[in-house]
């Protein structure tokens, strides 16, 4: 591809008031108000502070510069540009909405969180969001560090995080969440909590899990849910929370004496071989693994602990460890293995649990989503204000993945990157006419037309009617 005309002769200038540039926005708000979150955040979210009046203007305002790919609160400057002001009403400008998160107390936050797990509902409702939910559905709890620079971020400490598969010290926050999906969506977020930079991840998982499972059913998962955990959640109150809820665990476990003396017990003949369609890559040995082994044991858990005793299944997987030296002329003498263990009460029979578990690490994704988009910056000093900020995040990605799953089957389960690219990042002019009516003229030719006009009479189109 090359230039048509000559840069000298091609000239540029800012000086359209009837242009926007995040066409996108329209329906995905209209699919917002639709679901009712201004009237959430007005019912909720109570701030006696002067800078946090009119907080069903200003939430709706920050989670639609989020959805539109702002990462810090300067960005919110991207919803006043062009014929925005003809499209929206009351957009707020970026430090206004700065002055609102300042104002935000612990407390604040928490009605937040509520008003967001009822948008969830809501977005459930409206859109194909979780495929079979009425028969399966996986919460996945896990924490991620968010590394921060400034000398008076509160809460900001050292806290261990893997970067390149290597465990490290950062100073950050900690944002811990959990996730639901099925087998056949892509996960949305239930739950999250911004904690001390050097909370362990086990800290608040208990009532964050209760909390998700509570939200998980609200949103329409009737049938069977399965909570999945790694291994820093595999603690007794945990579990007990889990088993309230009326969900199964399935937690990585901890290789401590116990495990291993129930993992040595274990017979040859127990072992079943399984083979990957896919292959998984190991972290340790650096290679890929295509074939395995598994076998399960009856397991009492936290027996030391008076009123925690658990008795579930304990599922194993063990790897052939390579010898490291056989490029040395070392033979092997004998074989060695490394063992994987996960404890759960899971339904299902053994390799399926097994497999089921290890998908846990699409939470990473999430991360991944939020890390690229919102969550590139946790942009204040005042600890509640990033809570809030955090809270946001999670509806605005609830609300993307809404779009998408409104757009068709690929952008369901697409990116949020992917999804702000094709359907949020599209350029209109915006032409007025009649009595009141408003035409946006989108590109000739886009190559999204269909999916962006799909989510546009979805979310703009009469309500569909009940099932």
């Amino acid at each position: 591809m090359q230039l048509w005309h000559s840069p000298a002769r091609t000239h540029a200038s800012f000086d359209d008031p009837d242009l926007v540039s995040r066409a996108g926005l329209v329906p995905v708000m209209a699919l917002a108000e639709r679901c009712g979150l201004p009237a959430l955040v007005r019912r909720h979210v109570k701030i006696t502070s002067r800078t946090g009046v009119n907080a069903d203007l200003k939430a709706p305002c920050l989670i639609a510069g989020m959805a539109a790919g702002a990462d810090s609160i300067d960005d919110m400057d991207v919803l006043r540009h062009g014929a925005m002001d003809t499209l929206f009403d009351g957009i707020r400008a970026p430090s206004t909405l700065g002055s609102f998160l300042r104002s935000f107390t612990w407390g604040n936050v928490r009605q937040l969180e509520s008003a967001g797990k009822e948008f969830l509902s809501n977005l459930a409702g409206a859109a194909p969001l979780l495929p079979g939910k009425d028969v399966l559905a996986f919460i996945d709890i896990d924490s991620m560090q968010k590394r921060v620079y400034g000398h008076a971020k509160a809460g900001a400490a050292f806290g261990h995080t893997k970067i390149g598969g290597k465990s490290l010290l950062v100073r950050g926050l900690n944002v811990l969440a959990a996730v639901v999906c099925t087998p056949l969506s892509a996960p949305v977020i239930a739950a999250t909590r911004l904690r001390g930079g050097s909370a362990h991840s086990a800290r608040g998982a208990a009532s964050l899990a209760a909390e998700a499972i509570t939200a998980a059913r609200a949103a329409g998962c009737t049938g069977k849910i399965v909570v999945r955990m790694d291994s820093a959640c595999y603690a007794g109150k945990v579990i007990a929370a889990i088993r309230r809820g009326g969900a199964f665990f399935s937690v990585t476990a901890r290789m401590d004496a116990k495990i291993r003396s129930a993992i040595a017990a274990i017979g040859e003949d127990a072992w079943t071989p399984v083979s990957y369609p896919k292959a998984i890559w190991d972290e340790d040995q650096r290679r890929w693994i295509s074939d395995a082994e598994v076998a399960e044991v009856p397991y009492t858990a936290f027996a030391s602990k008076k009123g925690h005793a658990v008795t579930a299944r304990l599922i194993v997987r063990r790897v052939r460890d390579l010898n490291r030296k056989a490029g040395e002329g070392q033979d092997e003498l004998f074989c060695c293995w490394r063992y994987h263990a996960l404890f759960t009460d899971s339904p299902f029979e053994m390799i399926q649990a097994e497999e089921q578990h290890r998908d846990h690490a699409l939470v990473e994704q999430v991360f991944a989503d939020l890390a690229s988009g919102p969550l590139a910056h946790l942009p204040s000093g005042s600890f509640p204000a990033n809570a809030a900020w955090l809270t946001c995040a999670a509806m605005s990605h609830n609300l993307t993945r809404a779009a998408g799953a409104l757009a068709g089957a690929f952008h369901a389960r697409a990116r949020g990157a992917t999804i702000r690219r094709h359907l949020i990042a599209v350029a209109a002019r915006v032409a007025r006419h009649g009595r009141g009516d408003i035409t946006l003229h989108l590109p000739e030719s886009w190559h999204r037309e269909q999916e962006w006009m799909n989510l546009f009479e979805a979310a703009c189109g009469p309500p569909a009617r009940a099932a």
